[in-house]
């Protein structure tokens, strides 16, 4: 009987050593990775890290000022004199330019062997306050402009056999928000274009990750929270601030050992495993924890829903009083 409760109590120690059993990581040393949005904020970060890695690193972003400190910045952190800093100003919306200048770059540099897309915007509001001219913004920016660059890399990536592809959501790729239903939906269909790549570039020996990142101290987060309703800043304020070091470095850790999702935090931890769904995953031992936890973070969830339900009708609450005061 002793015996019995010994191995009941051992199953879920090896377990849980068996899931938190770091993967192999690949190394980009020598390697060419190319970061879209890698002037500021996250891909920034990333930018950094890749260099510190020993990565020959091209950053690629539209504002030429803002390209050439972050080049200088780049060079203070080579670790031999033989790494490639490169800069690229492209609009990355603009297919023909975006693949010609993709080309051109490998000759110079030499090949992609990893691509990275931080670039990214937000406007928030409720959905009948947008104009067309900002819905097209921000699918232009946040998929298009991504989409792009997966179709203009991923050829070459299948010819080599090789490749490491990084794309940027959010959390709300996973769930819907006040005040973000447009930027939402896009981000949404990130995750569509990420799980349907996963499989088509497998067999290639490609990989490709979907980073999930909370709200970054960046630029990018400065200007949306000038455009977000009450309900939204409030909402948000539960998850707090993330430095966008943290972010990176996870985005980056992630994508070498091939994960699908990267994600920060256990808000982040809650909101992934419930809609991991029919997601890619690693290991069994993955699924198998996730399966455990299910129940449980969905009465977790239930709080958290009805906390932003509650939020929301109090701002309606407080705007109709104000209202009937006019």
């Amino acid at each position: 009987m002793e015996l019995i409760w010994i191995v009941l109590l051992l199953i879920p120690v090896i377990l849980l050593a068996l899931y938190l059993k770091p993967l192999p990581k690949k190394s980009i040393k020598g390697k060419h990775v190319v970061i879209i949005g890698g002037s500021s904020g996250i891909g920034k970060s990333t930018a950094i890290l890749a260099v510190k890695l020993g990565a020959h690193v091209t950053v690629i972003a539209r504002n030429i000022e803002k390209l050439e400190e972050t080049q200088q910045l780049l060079k203070t952190h080579s670790v031999n004199e033989d790494q490639v800093i490169n800069k690229l100003s492209v609009d990355v919306c603009n297919y023909e330019d975006l693949e010609n200048n993709l080309s051109e770059l490998e000759m110079v540099v030499g090949p992609i062997y990893m691509l990275v897309n931080c670039a990214g915007m937000a406007i928030c509001g409720n959905v009948e306050d947008f104009s067309l001219q900002q819905i097209k913004q921000l699918v232009d920016i946040n998929f298009l402009g991504s989409l792009y660059s997966v179709k203009a890399i991923v050829p070459k990536f299948k010819q080599r056999r090789e490749g490491i592809i990084v794309l940027t959501g959010s959390q709300v790729s996973l769930m819907g928000m006040y005040g973000y239903s447009i930027y939402s939906s896009v981000k949404f269909a990130l995750r569509g274009l990420a799980e349907s790549l996963y499989m088509e570039v497998k067999p290639f020996n490609i990989s490709v990750t979907l980073a999930l990142p909370p709200d970054t101290d960046t630029p990018g987060f400065e200007s949306e929270n000038k455009t977000k309703p009450i309900e939204t800043k409030l909402i948000s304020e539960v998850g707090g601030l993330v430095d966008p070091e943290v972010v990176a470095q996870k985005l980056m850790d992630d994508a070498l050992t091939g994960k699908f999702f990267s994600y920060v935090g256990f808000e982040s931890f809650i909101l992934t495993t419930l809609c991991t769904g029919m997601s890619p995953f690693n290991r069994m031992i993955d699924v198998v924890f996730e399966s455990a936890l299910l129940g449980l973070l969905r009465i977790i969830s239930a709080f958290y829903i009805s906390s932003f339900a509650s939020i929301i009708q109090k701002c309606h609450i407080d705007k109709e009083a104000v209202s009937k005061k006019k």
